[in-house]
C-alpha cells in the first residue's frame, strides 16, 4: 500500500482537523449540509461521503437516518489520537474476520437446528433486501450486519450474541477500507456477499447445519480474500 494518502483519507484528516484541532465543530452538533461541507472542504459529494463513512466508523461522527452527520458526543475521547492508518485498519480487520471463522460457522449451523420458523422467515426476509440493495449499486453496510445478527440472534446462545460487536465492527471496518480498494475488488466484494448470503439461506430454509456451516466459512474467506486480508493458508474457493 502506498504511504501517500488519498483524496478521501486527506478529506477525512481535514474534517477531523475542523472538529479536534480547530474546535470549529462541537460534540453533537450537526455538519454543515453535504453541499455546503463539500464545497468548504474543495471536493466532490463522492469523496466527502467516503470521508464520512471513515469517520463513521472510528466513531468520530455519528449518522441519525432521515437527519444529518453529527459529530460524536464522545469525540474529545479522540483530541489525543490521530486517526487509524489503512494498515492499521486492515490489521485488525484481519484479526475481526479469523475471529469470525471461529464462530460463526458454527453459529449458523446451530441457527438451523434452533431458529423459531419466524427468525428463519426474518434472516430470508433481511436477506433478499440486501439481494435488492446490492444489486441497485446501493450501500448495504446496515443490514448486511442485520442478516449476520438475524442469524445469531437464532442461535439462541446469549453468550453468542455478545460476539455482535466483534460483527459490526468488522463490517464496519471493512467499509473503512473499501474506498482504498479499486472499484472491481470492491464489486466483487458485493457480488460475493449476495451470492454467498443466497447459499446460506438456502441451507438455512432446508435447515442443513452442516451446509450452512460450511457455507459460512466459505462466505467469510471470500471477505478475506476480496479485502486483500490474505494469511496465506485460506483454502480456494
Amino acid at each position: 500500500m502506498s504511504n501517500k494518502k488519498s483524496l478521501v483519507q486527506q478529506t477525512a484528516d481535514n474534517i477531523y482537523t475542523l472538529i479536534v484541532v480547530k474546535k470549529e465543530f462541537k460534540p453533537g452538533e450537526q455538519l454543515p449540509n453535504e453541499n455546503a461541507l463539500a464545497e468548504l472542504l474543495g471536493v466532490g459529494r463522492s469523496t466527502l461521503r467516503e470521508a464520512v463513512r471513515i469517520l463513521v466508523s472510528q466513531g468520530i461522527l455519528t449518522v441519525q437516518r432521515g437527519k444529518s452527520t453529527f459529530v460524536s458526543p464522545e469525540v474529545n475521547s479522540y483530541s489525543d489520537l490521530e486517526l487509524e492508518s489503512m494498515d492499521r485498519i486492515r490489521a485488525r480487520l484481519k484479526d475481526l474476520f479469523e475471529t469470525r471463522l471461529i464462530f460463526e460457522p458454527s453459529i449458523a449451523a446451530m441457527a438451523c437446528k434452533r431458529a423459531t420458523d419466524e427468525e428463519l422467515e426474518n434472516i430470508l426476509r433481511i436477506g433478499k433486501e440486501e439481494e435488492k440493495i446490492i444489486a441497485e449499486g446501493k450501500n448495504h453496510t446496515e443490514i448486511d450486519f442485520e442478516f449476520h445478527r438475524a442469524i445469531v440472534i437464532a442461535s439462541h446462545n446469549d453468550f453468542l450474541q455478545r460476539l455482535l460487536p466483534v460483527i459490526n465492527n468488522a463490517i464496519s471496518d471493512a467499509v473503512a477500507l473499501n474506498p482504498y480498494c479499486n472499484p472491481l475488488e470492491s464489486n466483487i466484494l458485493a457480488d460475493n456477499t449476495a451470492k454467498d448470503h443466497a447459499r446460506i439461506m438456502e441451507f438455512l430454509k432446508d435447515r442443513d447445519s452442516d451446509g450452512a456451516k460450511n457455507a459460512m466459512t466459505i462466505h467469510l474467506h471470500h471477505g478475506i480474500k476480496n479485502m486483500g486480508l490474505n494469511t496465506g493458508d485460506e483454502p480456494i474457493f
